[in-house]
């Protein structure tokens, strides 16, 4: 009790001595913080502190800058006072393009080839314009050769182009996805393997009737002059089986044991400036000429027949006399009664 009494007298001496020159409101006021008696403790404050956000107003009066005018310090201050995530930095990505999208030229069947002989007229005019067309064809395969010095159509290529189309044949017979896709290049393969899912396929190549022979090729560059394509258009005229079933196993077109005679162009495709790359089917060249081939007998659900109609008899739609037979128990003659 000692020590409290002495605080309150020398608070009362300094109060007397204040009084005596002036009394202002704020010498009141600390007299009065000073005498409150409460817990304090400054390990509190930093709490209170928190209670407050500042909160910074926008300017909407001020101009703000572009990103394309501010620095990159600024820039990244902005983001960071906006909660945006920076840009990613823009890289330049790698692609690979196997194969074309399209044939070069593409190479017109003359009118009637198959069968027109070369003595006739038309046939000598179809032999004169493949001499005019040879030209541009050869200077082509000169190309092809700045690429690969060993390069020759015959019989190297022509050899590798029938073993590639009856390979092709066998793999797609099979189902083999993976195995086609080295025959056929990406643009084909959609093409090849539409419609063939729940089919059963038979197919044979029997034998050439003529010799396969290149009649076009075209090379073109694709996005740069380093990257190029080179096609050759190839006659095939052959001698095939083929037999297509449903799932049903029932036949939709063809035959197992009838050959048919096929002419067809097969554009085979190569990405000459791969090191890695080879030869595969690429178009067929349907011309315009060609008859339209025999469509698929298509198979079907049978529909239910719908439940007959009931006939009406004559005796149910009207009623007549009819005549029952006698009981035993009954009279002589016949009984006559309404229906």
């Amino acid at each position: 009790m000692l020590p409290q009494s002495l605080a309150a007298l020398q608070c009362q001496t300094l109060c007397s001595r204040l009084m005596k020159n002036t009394v202002t409101p704020a010498i009141v006021m600390l007299i009065q913080k000073r005498n409150i008696q409460k817990h304090w403790n400054p390990k509190w404050k930093w709490f209170r502190a928190k209670k407050f956000a500042p909160v910074e107003l926008p300017d909407y009066h001020k101009k703000e800058k572009s990103l394309s005018e501010m620095t990159p310090e600024e820039v990244r201050t902005y983001f960071k006072e906006n909660g945006v995530q920076p840009t990613r930095v823009w890289k330049e990505r790698y692609f690979y393009i196997s194969s074309s999208s399209d044939t070069f030229e593409q190479y017109v069947p003359p009118e009637g080839d198959g069968k027109i002989s070369a003595i006739n007229s038309a046939g000598a005019k179809q032999k004169l314009e493949l001499l005019k067309k040879k030209t541009t064809s050869w200077r082509n395969v000169k190309k092809i050769r700045s690429y690969e010095p060993d390069f020759e159509l015959y019989p190297d290529f022509i050899d590798l182009a029938q073993d590639i189309y009856v390979k092709s044949y066998e793999s797609l017979v099979r189902g083999d996805i993976d195995e086609i896709s080295q025959y056929v290049t990406e643009r084909a393969l959609p093409e090849a393997l539409s419609n063939i899912k729940n089919k059963t396929i038979h197919w044979k190549y029997i034998k050439s009737i003529e010799p396969p022979r290149v009649a076009h090729v075209r090379c073109a560059e694709v996005i740069s002059k380093e990257n190029q394509f080179a096609q050759i258009t190839v006659r095939f005229h052959s001698q095939q089986v083929l037999a297509i079933y449903d799932r049903f196993g029932r036949l939709m077109h063809g035959s197992e044991i009838l050959a048919k005679d096929v002419l067809e162009y097969v554009v085979f495709e190569k990405h000459i400036c791969n090191q890695y790359g080879t030869w595969r089917i690429h178009e067929k060249i349907i011309p315009d000429w060609m008859p339209a081939p025999t469509p698929v007998a298509k198979t079907f659900v049978k529909p239910t027949p719908p439940p007959p109609e009931e006939e009406i008899t004559q005796a149910e739609a009207k009623p007549d006399v009819a005549v029952m037979q006698t009981e035993p128990s009954g009279g002589t003659g016949p009984q006559v009664a309404t229906a």
